[in-house]
């Protein structure tokens, strides 16, 4: 995009959308890094990037999706425009779009780099009493697996770690199919199953910052999309969530996969989404 437009409301529309903070993280952290780049200036050094967005006027309307045309994996997006009130146009309808196909291929991404080192999940009660399968990447050591409630925690820096969590819970009334005791139900199982260094102590959802929780599917089932701050109760400890509750009508539950983080003074961006892709690969069997 020229700088044309990228210093005018075509180029702030666009940047709104692919610099939006992500919720639920401590520190305000955009959901892409970007880099704008003249036409003039688009040389072989940019062509190997991995999420490519081509915005300009041409003859014709164009809006079109390619794949590895200059690296692998590698995604580019071209939206062109005969005119400038209809480029702005377009893009405020596709920005949304846009921003869920980079995002979409990140994702499956992330998930490809995992699959070369996994946990056996054979080995795990929690998962083959609940019936749920997915794919963990095998840095993940066990801290707590009763049958019931997995816990699995990864080191990735000095005093810094990565959490999964699964459980299920039975679905007793419309509340709970309709995702409105969440937060209940994680402050219970935070308490029952996540202990502080003291007695008195547990995990607790942050009451100062609300959680965002959204409609969305996982493995093509009903499903809860829940982010926001976790603390401990009682200590200076906290961090962010991402947790999907999914309603499984057949067996008149809900399955809960969550993760979180703890990486105190440092963006937890990165850790957030790896804990997204790896959620996001569950399979009821």
């Amino acid at each position: 995009m020229d700088n044309e437009f990228w210093d005018n409301a075509e180029g702030t529309a666009l940047q709104d959308a692919l610099r939006e903070d992500v919720y639920g993280l401590p520190q305000k952290e955009p959901q892409f890094n970007i880099t704008h780049v003249e036409v003039n200036g688009f040389g072989h050094l940019f062509k190997r990037s991995k999420s490519i967005l081509i915005v300009g006027l041409g003859a014709t309307s164009e809006f079109t999706i390619q794949r590895d045309v200059y690296a692998k994996p590698q995604t580019i997006v071209k939206l062109i425009e005969p005119d400038k009130e209809s480029l702005l146009k377009t893009i405020e309808e596709k920005k949304a779009h846009i921003v869920q196909i980079f995002k979409n291929e990140d994702l499956k991404a992330v998930q490809y780099r995992l699959r070369k080192n996994q946990f056996d999940i054979s080995k795990l009660n929690t998962l083959q009493n609940l019936g749920v399968s997915m794919q963990i990447p095998g840095a993940y050591k066990l801290v707590d697996d009763t049958g019931d409630f997995l816990w699995l925690r990864q080191h990735v820096r000095d005093g810094q770690n990565t959490n999964l969590l699964v459980y299920e819970m039975p679905i007793t009334s419309q509340e709970d199919e309709d995702g409105l005791n969440i937060l209940t139900t994680r402050d219970f199982i935070g308490e029952k199953y996540i202990p502080g260094e003291k007695e008195g102590m547990y995990m607790i959802t942050e009451a100062a910052y609300p959680p965002q929780v959204l409609s969305t599917k996982i493995d093509e089932k009903k499903a809860y999309q829940t982010r926001g701050k976790w603390e401990v109760k009682n200590a200076f400890m906290a961090g962010p969530f991402l947790s999907y509750t999914i309603v499984d009508k057949p067996n008149n539950r809900l399955v809960v996969i969550e993760g979180f983080t703890y990486a105190p003074a440092t963006n937890k961006r990165d850790y957030m989404f790896e804990i997204e892709a790896v959620l996001k690969t569950v399979k009821l069997n």
